[in-house]
């Protein structure tokens, strides 16, 4: 169970988090690569890999593991590089980014240590997710299975039918965190197929919900500590979010969706970023 932080490991994860989005400005210099949505989950992954998730570099393939999907699979950059800093992928191997020798590029690849499924098409993960989630329950296992979904990813019916399924199942071991930046592609979210009032849709789909800050390491401590959220049903932790987020320059930007840089932009960012 996670409990609350220290003030050391709260700084020891802000470091991280800086870290990773270093990470995420590198390979967006070698080909371009989502940085906006990867910023905005960032956090939410250092923490979940740190301080929720029962997984380990030595544990990735054993049957008492805890999953983790990451269906919005263009944020895939901070996954790799949480991947890196904690072991799991050798750090050099970010350097391979949109190389056809290597299997790291713009959505998730199954062939990667600590990848469970591949994603990319929005909206096929959390049925993939709902199933193992339902074959842990049968089994009687411990594992929780965690689903990370973008906001604008909320507009695929296959979303909601999943969470029929899985209300229907009291799939209580399943743990859904809404990565919402308001954004999706180069529009915003509610200026498209508006998504409000968000929780009171989630809840009458038969789940508990929570709204949780997605860049406050205190704040995601103190929900998740306490879940699943309700006896019988798959929670729900909206993660408020900023696209972005660590660098003013990008955040809450529609243009920034998508990012090649230049090396030289590159430094200049990482500078700022350190700041």
């Amino acid at each position: 169970m996670t409990q609350g932080l220290t003030h050391r490991e709260e700084v020891q994860l802000k470091k991280l988090s800086i870290k990773v989005r270093e990470s995420i400005l590198r390979m967006s210099a070698r080909g371009g690569c989502f940085v906006g949505s990867a910023f905005s989950c960032a956090d939410i992954l250092v923490f979940l890999y740190t301080r929720f998730l029962n997984i380990s570099k030595e544990t990735l393939y054993e049957d008492n593991r805890d999953y983790l999907f990451l269906s919005k699979g263009h944020a895939v950059p901070a996954l790799y590089a949480v991947f890196a800093e904690l072991g799991f992928l050798e750090p050099a191997r970010l350097d391979s980014h949109l190389k056809t020798e290597d299997a790291i590029y713009w959505h998730p690849n199954a062939s990667i240590p600590g990848i469970e499924f591949h994603s990319g098409s929005l909206g096929h993960v959390l049925p993939v997710a709902a199933g193992v989630a339902l074959d842990c329950s049968i089994k009687g296992l411990s594992n929780r299975v965690v689903v990370i979904l973008g906001d604008g990813e909320l507009n695929e019916g296959s979303i909601w039918e999943s969470l029929l399924v899985a209300s229907s199942q009291r799939l209580e071991n399943l743990l859904i965190v809404v990565d919402r930046n308001r954004f999706q592609a180069n529009c915003m979210t509610e200026d498209l197929v508006p998504l409000e009032p968000l929780g009171a849709k989630f809840t009458a789909f038969g789940t508990s919900v929570k709204t949780v800050n997605g860049h406050d390491f205190s704040d995601l401590a103190r929900v998740f500590r306490d879940l699943p959220l309700e006896k019988g049903k798959p929670s729900v932790v909206i993660a408020e979010t900023v696209r972005g987020k660590g660098l003013p320059e990008l955040e809450g930007r529609a243009e920034k969706w998508f990012c090649n840089c230049s090396p030289e932009e590159v430094e200049r960012m990482v500078i700022k970023l350190h700041e």
